[in-house]
């Protein structure tokens, strides 16, 4: 009986928690300056690009 109370205790005491999707970016070459849109780095000899987006086609900043 008491190991149930601790396991409910501790369920009601989990706070849950809100996960937003990762921020897409624009990538530029240092190459060649050609610019790509991506959640994560393309590789070596790419420079992310400040603003953050909502979406795979970096069209919709993403608001603070």
């Amino acid at each position: 009986m008491f190991r149930k109370i601790i396991v409910l205790s501790m369920v009601l005491l989990v706070t849950p928690t809100h996960a937003a999707p990762a921020a897409w970016y624009k990538w530029r070459s240092k190459l060649n300056a050609h610019v790509v849109c991506s959640q994560t780095s393309p590789g070596e000899g790419w420079e992310q690009l400040p603003q953050a987006y909502q979406d795979g086609r970096c069209e919709r900043p993403k608001s603070n």
